[in-house]
């Protein structure tokens, strides 16, 4: 009984603001046990079969696969890269380890002592950059932010850039023609001599795709850039200057990684328990609106009229219904998808992204595919393109042809898009729970209004 109570106490993970936890990420980092288990404290929604871990191992079924966590970050938060580099990180800090060469003593590790030198390093240059410049200090001076001066040349970046996606760790970066290899060294040493590094010996091991790296996720204007600040990106140029052992990630690996943990993770699980399109849960709450309403106007003409007060309590199905559907809908669930434990597809799910398939929709039906590919029988994506770790192009989806295809789709056919079977058994629970709050709630209220309609006396007027 006492689990069946706190199961009904169940609330879903709280929306996590993006520049609110990019402000304050220091401070969420102090806790490494809610670091290690993909949760904060404001998002115990989401139960210990959907944790951050257990996605990215492959340990989940669809919508709450890595690949459907790849497809929200990159079209719903549109922050892909964060992912990107992060499985680029640990599979590179896996083939660094078993790289059992000559010149790997050529990368050094990077120690916490020398990154604690480089970030004094990188504050006493933004202090003397200041003394050249009196008239940045002069906007501060009198004011609460004078001794936080040094922090605000420091924290220049923009914090809230919006990175690419990633190319294709299992190739090479020797397998890479010359003039691209030419091209990413070129730019990972414009990016040297902007953070005032030594530029490194090419002798080291990896370092052609250390230099991929920088290009693509780190340099300035990078297609992909991280969410950065000025003071992390030096710093970790810095550190590559010197080595190409994953230490030199150390910093904001551990940053990017609590972003995803702690951010878009619970986001990305509240999103998901939602089983239709911003289309069909509008339609699901005009519709739960609508049936109280009517209800409602029913129960009004006959406690004016002289009919007995019994029949004022048929209403009550009307109100269970309307109040039901209503709350589910508050919480982005369908009641009618749920009762089939189905969810409508993803608008970038039902297209192919091919030229064979860009077909006019009234001749054929469109299978249920990706943007990026498309799905099987099973529902598994077959393309993973998305799952590149290296590309000269951004995370930017809005000349893909799906998006205009799924713009010029009706409203009707968008409220009843097709629909597919939900394979995680942990989501369905979850939703299972919502349905059954959304219910009793719904018994509640319909309880109290009936309870009212039928003391009122009869009016009488026909």
């Amino acid at each position: 009984m006492m689990g069946f109570l706190s199961t009904l106490k169940y609330r879903r993970p709280a929306y996590v603001n993006k520049k609110q936890f990019l402000s304050s990420r220091q401070e969420s980092e102090s806790s490494d046990a809610s670091l290690k288990s993909g949760q904060l404290g404001s998002s115990s929604g989401i139960p210990e079969a959907l944790t951050f871990d257990r996605i990215i191992s492959g340990g989940t079924c669809p919508p709450c696969t890595v690949r459907d966590f790849m497809n929200y970050l990159l079209y719903i938060e549109h922050s892909a890269e964060n992912l990107q580099f992060f499985l680029w990180y640990r599979d590179y800090t896996k083939r660094f380890d078993e790289a059992d060469t000559l010149d790997a003593k050529l990368s050094p590790e990077w120690t916490q002592a020398m990154e604690d030198e480089s970030t004094v390093k990188i504050r006493k240059d933004a202090v003397e950059k200041m003394r050249r410049e009196p008239k940045a200090v002069s906007i501060f001076k009198g004011t609460d932010f004078e001794k936080g001066a040094v922090d605000v040349v420091i924290e220049n970046g923009d914090p809230f850039l919006t990175p690419p996606s990633t190319p294709n760790t299992k190739i090479a970066p020797s397998l890479l023609s010359g003039s691209q290899a030419s091209s990413y060294r070129s730019q990972s040493r414009d990016a040297f001599s902007a953070a005032s590094a030594t530029q490194p010996f090419t002798i080291q091991p990896f370092r052609a795709e250390i230099d991929r790296v920088i290009a693509t996720y780190i340099a300035e204007d990078a297609p992909r850039q991280l969410n950065l600040s000025s003071r992390e990106q030096k710093g970790v140029i810095q550190a590559l200057a010197y080595t190409t052992h994953p230490s030199a990630f150390r910093t904001i690996a551990r940053s990017i990684e609590a972003t995803l943990r702690r951010q878009a993770h619970p986001n990305f699980i509240r999103w998901t328990i939602c089983n239709g399109n911003p289309a069909r849960v509008t339609f699901a709450l005009s519709l739960g609106v609508g049936t109280i309403l009517s209800a409602t106007a029913g129960a009004i003409v006959l406690t004016l009229s002289s009919a007995a007060r019994g029949w004022r309590a048929l209403f009550a199905i009307g109100w269970v219904l309307g109040i039901a559907t209503l709350i589910a809908a508050r919480k982005g669930m369908c009641v009618v998808l749920h009762g089939l434990h189905h969810r409508q597809v993803r608008p970038w799910e039902l297209f192919f992204d091919s030229a064979t398939s860009l077909c006019d929709e009234s001749e054929s039906e469109p299978e249920l595919g990706g943007q990026r590919g498309s799905r099987d029988a099973k529902g598994n994506n077959n393309n993973n393109n998305s799952f590149d770790s290296f590309g000269s192009d951004s995370n930017s989806y809005e000349d893909e042809p799906w998006v205009v295809r799924y713009e010029r789709r009706g409203l009707l056919r968008k409220v009843f898009d097709r629909e597919v079977w939900i394979r995680e058994p942990a989501l369905r629970r979850i939703q299972d729970v919502i349905f059954v709050q959304a219910l009793l709630g719904a018994l509640v209220g319909a309880g109290l209004l009936t309870g009212v309609f039928v003391s009122l006396p009869a009016g009488r007027f026909f």
